[in-house]
């Protein structure tokens, strides 16, 4: 009779946050508050608990932002804002998170507080109290839309390049969002130039949606650091291996692609493959608010549904660590603690 190896907990995991989206991040019960403030009407899903599950086309993804643009319609004060960084950095912390990249467009929330450049700060200023109170250290990628004029991503990218740097409560990096068949790529180009001249990483989404051709064209005009989702490389392994010859990480988000229909079921995401051929990946939760589905939950389900044993869910936390942000310092001390995780016994879920 074979003995198992008791499973560690997972919750005591070190590990790096890195592909979160600011009112995607919204507690469900915060939503439920909020509307009920404001006496707005939710669909029936958002008020029962029930996550989001769309079929991956232009029917869907409408469904899916006009979800998203009724939470962030809510969103409409000073107040409002800081408590969703807080209680996102408290949730993480929860989870075993220690440090939190948070991705937001300040586009928007800024007729609420005054503008862009209010609506930015108060999300900084509020990163960095929230550092201190949780222990997560915060950083804020500041990110433009597909669905909106280039020229618009060019006015963020100027604004994030104002409050660069690599301190929590610091503006990053620099992203693209939104429905990934939307917009051109290369007209989006510049905006990526100029964050780049601040020192700003580029974190464009890419390879959820659409394909490994998009992938191609999204590396070849922006640059990545880290892909947005990317998990469509595993379609194509010559453009997998180039991505990970060239040390670009991938922000991977089950849930996220089973709830947006990209694959039916958690057994089909790709990780495995992925994980095989040596990417680093950074599992992420995207939009837990309509996904309902944290970011611990995608470490459950890689051990439960892929097959990752605590090693290998090791090696997961290392790769999110490494790919983020956070100085080499912190780095090498959170890389230590995920190696004394995994020496311990301790046998949690």
């Amino acid at each position: 009779m074979t003995v198992s190896e008791p499973k560690r907990d997972l919750r005591a995991l070190p590990k790096a946050h890195l592909h979160l989206h600011f009112t995607g991040a919204m507690r469900p019960q915060t939503l439920l508050e909020l509307a009920r403030e404001s006496r707005q009407r939710l669909p029936r899903f958002m008020g029962e608990g029930d996550p989001l599950h769309v079929p991956a086309d232009e029917r869907g993804w409408f469904r899916f932002q006009r979800s998203y643009d009724l939470a962030r319609a809510l969103v409409r004060s000073e107040a409002v804002m800081r408590r969703i960084v807080r209680e996102a950095a408290e949730d993480d912390a929860a989870e075993g998170s220690r440090r939190l990249e948070i991705q937001v467009d300040p586009t928007s929330y800024a007729p609420w507080v005054g503008g862009l450049t209010p609506a930015l700060e108060i999300i900084l200023d509020e990163a960095k109290i929230s550092t201190a109170a949780t222990g997560v250290e915060i950083g804020v990628i500041v990110a433009a839309s597909r669905t909106r004029n280039p020229m618009d991503a060019r006015t963020l990218a100027r604004l994030a390049a104002r409050y660069a740097g690599d301190q929590p409560g610091e503006v990053i990096g620099f992203g693209l969002s939104n429905d990934e068949r939307a917009g051109s790529t290369p007209d989006f180009e510049p905006a990526f130039r100029i964050a780049a001249r601040a020192g700003l990483a580029s974190f464009p989404h890419g390879g959820e949606l659409r394909g490994p051709e998009h992938i191609a064209q999204v590396v070849q005009h922006l640059h990545p650091a880290r892909l947005g989702h990317g998990v469509r490389a595993a379609e194509q392994p010559d453009l997998l291996k180039s991505l990970v010859d060239h040390g670009i990480a991938l922000e991977v988000c089950p849930a996220s692609n089973v709830s947006l229909g990209v694959y039916s079921t958690l057994a089909e995401v790709p990780l495995r493959t992925l994980f095989q051929v040596g990417a680093t990946i950074a599992l992420g939760a995207d939009d837990p608010l309509l996904f309902r589905s944290r970011l611990l939950d995608q470490y459950e389900s890689a051990r439960q549904v892929s097959g990752f044993t605590d090693r290998e869910l090791a090696e997961l936390a290392a790769g999110s660590i490494r790919a983020s942000r956070a100085s080499m310092s912190n780095k090498a001390k959170l890389l230590t603690q995920v190696d004394s995780w995994l020496k311990g016994s301790n046998s949690g879920n």
